[in-house]
């Protein structure tokens, strides 16, 4: 009887994940074809190129000789602020819940930098920084205070009959980080991982294109729309849309397996 009812419960779920696919597609097509009649009422290749000029870009964009060392220079980049960010925010996140005293002090520092615009903070770091050095600052910049906020939360959210158990057990500090904390708060830092990746890849695309460094996707993003190549600003685009989701996709996958380790 039981070996039946998961049976059912299965195929249903089957059902549904199946469904839910055929409507996705559906709504990528319509999508698609609303976005080939836009250009056909538009009718300038200059202002909107159709999906298909766009997809014809796209499998002869990689062979540009700028095409792999303008997306290698940006996955570089991105990835040392990513990393940095996500681990200074979680160290500052403990010092924190250890000590009143460091959540005081970095209270102004990450309420601030939360607030002001990525446009702002780009602006202001060319003032001190070379444009190949700005994805990385941005990106980390980005990272640290929602990395920050989201892992203190978590652990200032656990069951206080867990932490009493640490004290009880007389663990140290770095054992319970591992016994109590990092078992307990694994969703939020997954969660944090996922949401962070694909905002700090955004920033630093959006610093690369203020900062136009050399041999950078934001470049090639800011040179296609100097000269007015609409098929290959919306091919650069789709090539951010899937570098971004990959870079999301792997991280959480890579952080998963650290956690359960």
């Amino acid at each position: 009887m039981i070996f039946t009812i998961t049976s059912k419960s299965m195929n249903n779920r089957k059902n549904i994940d199946k469904k839910n696919i055929i409507y996705k597609l559906i709504s990528i097509a319509a999508a698609l074809l609303l976005w080939q009649l836009a250009a056909v009422c538009v009718d300038s290749d200059i202002l909107l190129v159709g999906p298909w000029q766009v997809l014809v870009r796209l499998f002869s964009i990689w062979r540009d000789e700028s095409f792999f060392t303008a997306v290698g220079f940006s996955l570089l980049h991105i990835f040392g602020g990513y990393i940095l960010g996500l681990l200074l925010g979680c160290a500052l996140a403990c010092a924190a819940y250890k000590i009143k005293a460091v959540k005081i002090f970095l209270w102004p520092y990450m309420a601030t930098i939360k607030a002001v615009p990525v446009a702002s903070f780009v602006v202001i770091c060319l003032v001190w920084l070379s444009p190949a050095r700005l994805s990385i600052f941005i990106s980390f910049l980005i990272v640290l205070p929602i990395t920050y906020q989201n892992t203190l939360t978590a652990m200032e959210g656990l069951d206080k009959s867990l932490t009493d158990l640490a004290k009880l057990e007389k663990l140290s500090y770095v054992r319970s980080l591992r016994h109590i904390f990092l078992p307990n708060t694994a969703s939020q830092i997954k969660s944090t991982a996922s949401l962070t990746a694909g905002i700090a890849w955004k920033a630093g695309i959006a610093a690369e294109v203020i900062g136009t460094p050399h041999f950078s996707i934001g470049r090639q993003l800011y040179l296609s729309k100097i000269y007015l190549a609409t098929d290959d600003l919306l091919a650069w685009t789709v090539v951010v849309v899937i570098l971004s989701v990959l870079f999301e996709k792997f991280f959480v996958f890579v952080i998963g397996k650290i956690l359960k380790s």
